[in-house]
């Protein structure tokens, strides 16, 4: 198994990862609105994309958005995304996605990565626990939905 950094050549395999993870949140699929969102984020390096690649076959993803934080006056990245193909889980890509988000990370001299979960992800739970994520109990988050 392979992780590198994501490239506008990539995105026909990115595709079908990110429309299968927008279903695994149960969104409708739509190949051709994740075509577009992606190649946008890409092309206008508005996001990290890494790949988990093995025999040439695109088995999941990770993908960081900046932000920053005033408090420390620094960068932060938002580990918005990650998904591994059902076939590739438990063979490491998850962990290999996460060490490459660390490493971009710590290459950027970022503040932290940050992450949310669904409360019923519980294998995405301790993948990031046992990484060393702790589950914030100080601090609420708030949505206010325009859309």
């Amino acid at each position: 198994m392979k992780v590198s950094r994501a490239r506008l050549s990539d995105l026909e395999g990115l595709v079908e990862l990110f429309n299968s993870y927008r279903m695994f949140y149960h969104q409708m699929s739509d190949r051709v609105g994740a075509r577009k969102y992606l190649e946008d984020r890409l092309s206008q390096d508005e996001s990290v994309i890494f790949i988990a690649t093995q025999h040439d076959e695109y088995v999941g993803f990770t993908q960081l958005y900046p932000s920053f934080t005033s408090v420390y006056m620094k960068r932060i990245w938002k580990l918005n995304d990650l998904y591994v193909s059902c076939q590739a889980r438990n063979m490491g890509a998850g962990q290999m996605l996460l060490d490459a988000a660390k490493a971009h990370a710590e290459l950027t001299n970022a503040q932290s990565l940050i992450l949310e979960t669904d409360w019923d992800n519980v294998r995405a739970q301790a993948l990031y626990e046992r990484n060393g994520y702790i589950k914030e109990d100080r601090v609420y988050h708030y949505k206010f939905t325009l859309i």
